[in-house]
């Protein structure tokens, strides 16, 4: 009976499986907290797209953690590239020569991901500031921007 339990959860104890759920759990907090707030702010990538992406990644790491460095290496650059890759489909190029959208959207995306691959190695600090720094990205800047790209003109 214990190696049909070693079996199901990777390894022979408890322990192993809580970090599992615990790293799981993270990556879904992570990806809901970037999620909602494009989702509340009207963007075709939102809660349920956000939160896939970081569980995704996390289920890559999470799969080769045991395996070495070399190996965990290589699987964060396929990570990145393939997120980045799927962020490039959000992007849309317009009439307009300055007229491109979905770049913040991809960017976002990408960002998930790189918070999920902290998550994923346990590194959820870093994962929770990522998240915070989003935040004030995404959120806090959206004024500052809109001012940089519209100064108004007032003579008194």
């Amino acid at each position: 009976m214990d190696t049909l339990w070693g079996e199901l959860i990777g390894a022979g104890d408890a322990h192993q499986l809580v970090r599992i759920i615990v790293r799981l759990l993270m990556a879904l907090v992570v990806g809901a907290s970037i999620g909602i707030q494009r989702q509340l702010t009207g963007h075709v990538a939102g809660l349920r797209t956000h939160m896939l992406i970081s569980l995704g990644t996390t289920l890559f790491v999470l799969a080769c953690l045991d395996l070495g460095h070399d190996a965990l290496s290589r699987v964060i650059q396929g990570i990145a590239t393939g997120v980045g890759f799927l962020g490039t489909g959000a992007i849309l190029k317009l009439e307009q020569p300055r007229e491109i959208f979905g770049l913040t959207t991809a960017a976002g995306i990408w960002l998930t991901a790189g918070a999920s691959v902290c998550a994923a190695t346990g590194h959820y600090i870093t994962a929770l500031l990522a998240v915070v720094f989003a935040w004030c990205v995404l959120a806090l800047l959206v004024g500052f921007e809109q001012r940089l790209a519209h100064p108004r003109h007032d003579h008194t």
